[in-house]
């Protein structure tokens, strides 16, 4: 037998899951959790002075804590209201600035986590999803800076983990909230616009196949899955007019602006004002990139540089140099095992990964930066892991002990630069920027 012909059989044991797999990993997962949030919080009020987009939301959080008028109009609220929370209760400093997008950065691990248990029952993937993820220095660096992709990012998170829950527990009560979570997400930020769709689809999907001769009942059924008791029309319902409704929900607050406070005439038009805005940004800026750079990780940003609190800090937003790469061919071995073996998973994770990027590929927004690759790079830590645990599971162990180990060396190392931590010398950049187009 030739190498090239062991290849299939390979992916089919790395995709078969022994039963012995299935041990809910919840303290690995907590424990996991907790790391991470020690390491988001050390450190999180330096530095002491804005950096990258903080300039723009931070004003606008004032101005939603006097409701004096709204700024920054182009993004919806729900992300700027959560900081304005923490700036009025914990206080307008770098902590309380910051404190949202840790907070919310850790739950989003968390329930991130838990989407991939519920998604797999595989105790390795749901562990190695949530090690790689940790590790692969966006989700980091993002949690630890006031802007709203994290708000955006965890509630996608909390969504996806209700809605593995509601499909593996036959839940409407999870349902719902997979709804609401989904419509708080579009509330942070746009971003994630492409993905709220799969879920109700999922379902219609599901619906179809189940009923097969009796199609006709294809909107009403309430006899069989994905959710026995809850007929197409009620998740269309709760997955698509409910996340709706909460997104318009988070503007409240714009109606008692003192000056040109809010209307209900007023929230679509806003809608519109919001997406020209969008496109009107045209100059070029520095750290500006395309799509296809951030596949390969070659245009990171600096959201910080300079001598402040003492010392010569940075804060360089960039994915893991290895975990990046390595993901792209685990996507490809989903991509085979979800169209030759129908593997749902791995296929519905690349789906994920390839609706979350083209978004930003066909969307002709002129200026884009590397941290839209955000939800993106979850889905390329999840093909990563589930390939990992295939193997992991048939004793095939050391790809992933070599992959975790490769990741958290990484992220060690690259630390001071992800945490804003006291550099050597103001040249300390030349240390982390190994190719040029990460200068």
């Amino acid at each position: 037998m030739t190498l090239l012909s062991r290849i299939p059989a390979a992916i089919n044991v790395a995709f078969t899951a022994p039963v012995n797999d299935r041990r809910d990993p919840q303290v690995w997962v907590i424990a996991i959790t907790l790391g991470f949030l020690a390491l988001v919080l050390q450190r999180l009020a330096i530095p002491s002075k804005t950096m990258f987009d903080e300039i723009h939301y931070l004003p606008a959080a004032r101005r939603l804590i006097d409701l004096t008028r709204r700024l920054n109009p182009e993004h919806p609220l729900l992300a700027k209201e959560f900081l304005a929370l923490s700036m009025r209760y914990v206080g307008d400093t770098p902590f309380g600035w910051r404190l949202p997008s840790a907070l919310l950065g850790t739950i989003g691990l968390y329930a991130a986590m838990r989407a991939m248990w519920w998604a797999s029952l595989s105790r390795s993937a749901t562990v190695l999803f949530g090690l790689l993820l940790a590790t692969n220095f966006i989700w980091f660096v993002l949690s630890r800076i006031a802007m709203l992709d994290m708000t955006m990012a965890s509630m996608i998170a909390l969504g996806f983990w209700q809605g593995t829950l509601a499909w593996r527990k036959g839940s409407r009560t999870h349902l719902v909230l997979c709804g609401v979570f989904l419509g708080l997400s579009l509330g942070a930020k746009w971003n994630g616009a492409p993905l709220l769709a799969l879920p109700g689809l999922l379902f219609a999907w599901d619906r179809w196949w189940t009923l097969k001769g009796r199609r006709k009942a294809f909107l009403t059924a309430r006899d069989v899955g994905p959710i026995t008791g809850v007929s197409l029309l009620e998740a269309a319902l709760w997955l698509g007019v409910v996340p709706l409704g909460v997104y318009f929900a988070t503007f409240a607050p714009a109606f008692f602006y003192k000056v040109q406070p809010l209307t209900l005439d007023g929230l679509i038009h806003w809608q519109r004002y919001m997406l020209e805005l969008q496109d009107s940004v045209k100059k070029p800026h520095l750290y500006m990139s395309r799509w296809w750079q951030w596949i390969i990780n070659i245009r990171p940003i600096w959201f910080f540089y300079e001598k402040w609190d003492g010392a010569q800090r940075g804060v360089l937003m960039i994915g893991n140099p290895f975990t990046m790469l390595a993901g792209l061919p685990a996507l490809l071995l989903c991509a085979w095992a979800g169209l030759r073996q129908g593997d749902r998973l791995r296929g519905g994770v690349v789906v994920l990964y390839f609706m979350a990027l083209v978004f930003w590929a066909i969307n002709g927004k002129p200026v884009q930066f590397y941290y839209h690759y955000a939800l993106a790079s979850v889905f390329l830590m999840a093909a990563l892991a589930l390939v990992l645990a295939g193997w992991w599971r048939h004793r095939l162990r050391w790809p992933a002990m070599l992959v975790v180990a490769l990741s958290a060396g990484l992220f060690i190392g690259f630390y001071p630069i992800l945490a804003a931590g006291a550099l050597r010398a103001k040249d300390s950049y030349k240390d982390y920027t190994w190719v040029k187009s990460w200068r």
